[in-house]
């Protein structure tokens, strides 16, 4: 991948910056942020660390978005100053600012809090649902594995399994397509354990700046080729839906173009009917 711009250079902006640059999932990186010279201290410090931790990537700093012109992705994270992520009426505007001057790009919303950004910036400004999304959930989906995982005294590498929905309040988990080195984790996890994970899942979001920053990459990554693994995404609901549903978390596969594909997983009556609740408006 060419270029990365990332909007905002609090802790999750930095995270996913030095993690990208760890990865050499990008030739360059530009962190922004409108806050003095934060963003350019940030991408000093860590191409500082590059001999140390062996990337070749270079890493700038900037105040002004027009610095994400040409970026083949954009990262929305959050700003070093208060409030924080990119959200609301601020966030909006900074969608409409990055449309004018990098329109191919593809956004990923990266904070926990921007479901309703991604689902504003299609409903009300008309981006493509393939190239504006959250990566948030996917960050939800790691604890749920590592929950799992403990539960069955097993690795986290070793469970597959997609949070889909809208958390936490409607968090939902599709347990018959949930594996543990390819055995149903239905034959694993009777009913009762299955119930009593679901509040533990629920109470890890929103995560953390190093989970999110770890979610956001893994979708870069998905971007760039690096891997074909399904990604839990905040997406768009599709026009076909007559503006009745909204954005959520669904399993999505990830190509050069953004979204390429939302792939509804097989869901139990109980969770197909948990995940419509989810949707309506």
């Amino acid at each position: 991948m060419q270029h990365v711009a990332i909007i905002g250079a609090g802790e999750l902006g930095g995270a996913i910056a030095h993690l990208l640059a760890r990865r050499d999932a990008a030739r360059s990186i530009t962190l922004v942020d409108e806050s003095g010279t934060v963003a350019a201290g940030k991408a000093l410090d860590i191409a500082q660390a590059a001999p140390s931790e062996g990337f070749a990537t270079r890493l700038a700093g900037a105040t002004d978005v027009s610095y994400a012109a040409g970026a083949s992705v954009i990262v929305i994270a959050d700003r070093a100053a208060a409030p924080g992520e990119w959200r609301g009426e601020d966030g909006l505007m900074m969608l409409k600012r990055l449309m004018a001057g990098a329109r191919g790009a593809i956004i990923v919303c990266a904070g926990a809090a921007q479901r309703d950004l991604v689902d504003r910036g299609v409903r009300e400004l008309k981006i493509g649902r393939d190239r504006l999304f959250g990566s948030a959930p996917e960050a939800l989906a790691g604890g749920a594995r590592a929950l799992v995982a403990l539960a069955v005294n097993g690795s986290p590498l070793d469970v597959a399994l997609m949070v889909i929905g809208v958390p936490p309040a409607h968090t939902v988990i599709s347990w018959e397509e949930a594996t543990l080195a390819g055995v149903s984790l239905t034959r694993l996890l009777d009913e009762p354990v299955r119930r009593r994970l679901g509040p533990r899942i629920n109470a890890l979001w929103p995560p953390g700046p190093i989970a999110l920053a770890a979610a956001a990459v893994k979708a870069i990554e998905s971007i760039a080729g690096r891997h074909r693994q399904l990604v839990s995404s905040f997406v768009a609901p599709d026009g076909a839906s007559g503006g009745r549903l909204r954005t959520a978390a669904l399993p999505v596969r990830l190509g050069a173009a953004g979204v390429a594909e939302v792939v509804v997983p097989a869901l139990s009556s109980a969770e197909r009917v948990a995940l419509d609740n989810a949707m309506m408006l």
